[in-house]
């Protein structure tokens, strides 16, 4: 096997993720520009790292070859994140009517969630890149959370990079605990979303123009400048004491 050049290979990965990125916020814009609900709030993405690619084709016992992207598949890696349970449907059948995207694979861990309390909704699509030299098409996960599941997943993820993926039992069950809290507050907020879209809604109307938000950071400045200059003088005024 010949030596790969990652910086190449990885390329159309940095490029859908990028593009995904971009189009799944202007769905999130088009519905705000309309004044309606927007079931996504917002949208990162990710390459994944050479390291993490070795560490988990060799976790999987994959080659690393050309074909390791359709191993992993989540190389190229987008998370979409919403208010309410509710939202992640819709989200999910706005990806599936996609011309540009073909869905290959769903998971979901909302309705039947991970042994450690994961909850999530995994959709593997390809997504075809054109390169200078033609067009390749690339598989891309996309999962989608509220906010809450993406709170506890954050947490657990940098618990397993703390404990080498070996978390101690007690706070495993702690973690556990706390998975079914968070979705227990999910679905309370699920049940009233009506309300709180509403209240949104009325907040919105309301929002300080931005001209005075502008007005009120450059004052803030001002006093926070003054404040500096003060301690500064008084620091001044003191060594001078001092001598």
């Amino acid at each position: 096997m010949h030596k790969m050049d990652w910086e190449l290979y990885l390329l159309p990965f940095e490029q859908a993720v990028e593009e995904i990125k971009v189009k799944i916020k202007n769905i999130r814009n088009e519905f705000r520009k309309r004044k309606e609900h927007s079931p996504i709030e917002f949208a990162v993405g990710r390459v994944k790292s050479i390291p993490s690619i070795y560490n988990k084709a060799n976790r999987l016992q994959f080659p690393i070859d050309e074909n390791i992207c359709w191993e992993i598949r989540d190389i190229a890696g987008i998370r979409v994140i919403c208010q309410f349970i509710d939202d992640i449907p819709a989200v999910v059948e706005m990806i599936r009517k996609r011309g540009d995207m073909r869905v290959y694979l769903e998971k979901d861990y909302v309705s039947k969630p991970k042994e450690s309390g994961y909850r999530g909704y995994h959709l593997a699509v390809e997504y075809p890149i054109m390169m200078a030299d033609g067009q390749v098409t690339i598989p891309v996960e996309i999962q989608i959370r509220t906010l809450g599941m993406n709170f506890w997943a954050t947490i657990e993820h940098s618990l397993n990079y703390k404990y080498e993926g070996i978390i101690p039992s007690n706070i495993r069950q702690r973690l556990f605990e706390a998975a079914k809290a968070s979705y227990k507050l999910d679905s309370e907020m699920n049940n009233i979303r009506d309300e709180i879209k509403e209240a949104q809604a009325e907040f919105t109307k309301k929002e300080v123009p931005m001209e005075s938000l502008l007005s009120l950071v450059e004052l803030d400045l001002d006093v926070d400048a003054e404040l500096m200059d003060g301690g500064q003088n008084e620091r001044n005024e003191t060594k001078h004491d001092d001598h």
